[in-house]
This record gives C-alpha cells, sequence and structure tokens, in this order.
C-alpha cells in the first residue's frame, strides 16, 4: 500500500486509518479491534474533551478534538471493510439531518427564538422517532430513544424530560423539595431498620434520580455541576496534603480533626475571593 495522500486533512486521516488496518502491512492492535472494543476509548476520549473545554485548554481541546474525530473514522473504517457504510455515508448523513432539522435556516420556516427552535428541533425528533417506530413491532412510548449507555445522572434527566412533554412533571420547583425530603426519610428508614442491601441501594437510587430532577428545574445539568464538584474537591483536598507536609505531617498520620481545621480554612478562602 502506498504512503497517505495528502490532498487534504482529512483524506489523510482517512488513508491512514486504511493502512492502520491493513491486513498485511497494519498495526496488530488495530487490526483486533471490533466496535465493542472501541465504543469505551469513544467514551474516554468524549470525556477528555469535555475536560479541556472545563479548563479553557484551546491547545489540549484541539488535540483531544483529533482524538474523538479518530474515533469516528475508526469506527467508519470498519463499517467500510464490512460492507455497511463508510466515512462520506456518515457525513452525508449528518448533513441531511442537520439541513431537515434547521427548516429556519435552509428552508422557509420562521423560527426567531433559541427557545422556539428547542421546541421544533424536538418536535422534529419526535417525528422521526415515531417513523422508525412504525418499522418496529414495539408499542411506542414517549421514552423511545433515550440511550440505555448514557451516563446515569444524563440519562435521569433525559428521561424526566421525555416524561414532562407529556405532562407528567411537577409544575413548579416545590413539590420536587418536598419529594426530595420524602426519598431521604424513605431512605433513612431502611438503614435504621438495618434492611438489606438492595433496599438501602434502590432508595438511595430513588434520592439520586429526584436530585437529578431538581438540577433539571433549575436548568442545571447535573453531570456538569457534579463534575465542577469533583474538581473543587480535588483541588481542596490536595491544598489540605500540601499544607499538612509544609507542617511535617502527612495527612495520613493526621486525625480527622486536624483534616476538617485545614478544609474549613480553605473553604474560608474561597468564600472571601
Amino acid at each position: 500500500m502506498s504512503e497517505p495522500k495528502t490532498s487534504t486533512p482529512i483524506n489523510q486521516l482517512l488513508d491512514i486509518m486504511d493502512k492502520l488496518r491493513d491486513p498485511n502491512v497494519g498495526c496488530p492492535w488495530d487490526l483486533e479491534q471490533n466496535f465493542d472494543t472501541i465504543a469505551p476509548h469513544t467514551i474516554e476520549e468524549a470525556y477528555e474533551v469535555a475536560e479541556a473545554i472545563a479548563k479553557r485548554d484551546m491547545a489540549e481541546l484541539k488535540d483531544e478534538l483529533g482524538d474523538l474525530m479518530f474515533q469516528v473514522v475508526f469506527y467508519a473504517q470498519m463499517a467500510k471493510e464490512a460492507g455497511d457504510f463508510d466515512f462520506n455515508d456518515v457525513v452525508e448523513a449528518i448533513s441531511e439531518k442537520m439541513i431537515r432539522r434547521h427548516p429556519h435556516v435552509f428552508g422557509n420556516q420562521d423560527i426567531a427564538t433559541a427557545e422556539a427552535q428547542t421546541t421544533a428541533w424536538e418536535e422534529t425528533k419526535a417525528r422521526e422517532r415515531a417513523q422508525k417506530q412504525a418499522a418496529s413491532d414495539q408499542p411506542p412510548s414517549a421514552l423511545d430513544g433515550v440511550a440505555g449507555n448514557l451516563p446515569a445522572l444524563t440519562r435521569a434527566v433525559k428521561l424526566q424530560k421525555r416524561a414532562g412533554r407529556v405532562g407528567f412533571d411537577w409544575p413548579s420547583i416545590l413539590p420536587v423539595f418536598e419529594k426530595i425530603e420524602e426519598e431521604m426519610a424513605e431512605l433513612r428508614a431502611e438503614i435504621d431498620k438495618n434492611a438489606n442491601e438492595d433496599r438501602i441501594a434502590e432508595e438511595y437510587g430513588d434520592l439520586l434520580f429526584v436530585i437529578a430532577n431538581l438540577g433539571r428545574h433549575l436548568k442545571l445539568e447535573p453531570e456538569t455541576v457534579l463534575r465542577v464538584a469533583n474538581r473543587k474537591f480535588t483541588r481542596r483536598f490536595q491544598t489540605v496534603e500540601q499544607r499538612l507536609n509544609a507542617r511535617g505531617k502527612p495527612i495520613d498520620q493526621c486525625t480527622l480533626e486536624e483534616m476538617d481545621e485545614v478544609w474549613n480554612e480553605i473553604r474560608k478562602e474561597d468564600k472571601s475571593e
């Protein structure tokens, strides 16, 4: 096989992928991969893109977007080998979809606001799901199309949004708080009576589901908010470690009270900024 062509950057990438999968001269690792083995890497790369965005690191974002694009090229190459579709088919399909879902840009429909566009987008997606459902022998559901392998918090919000579109939703945020209190009480009751692990896990799951619903009513994305909280915890905890080390006392030799004292110092400093 000849060296990758360089007519355009995307053609070069496609040629590189083709050579990596060449049965005669390709990379042994790439040749062993399939859709199932690559999927976890795709999820990881998507999170690394999100992390680069959160850090506002444009150089890293460029690199991570390239890694994510390579995942798409990898899938397209494997599909091409199987005779299912190729990269151009993927591009044509998404182009057609974007044109279809933006009639106010590529057609003569009038949509003036982002909110109206969101409504129109969801209506279009609903029609598309209905068309797919017509070819299926399964009864239709408002929850059709919510992927089962999404991160749990993200999927919870999507399920709640879908249910809300058909009226299964609280009209305001107050009942959500009341439901949280109810679920907290049920969880504590199971713990107090030494219930089995499955019962406690079920009640804890119910609580998390309602917490996700609270985020939806606050117009916050739980997965994003939790990532921010994780970064904050990481920064504060590592600062605790550094300050205790500077005092000549490693954190694993400190009492909880000593760690809490430094932790609270850091919290006060954060709030005064």
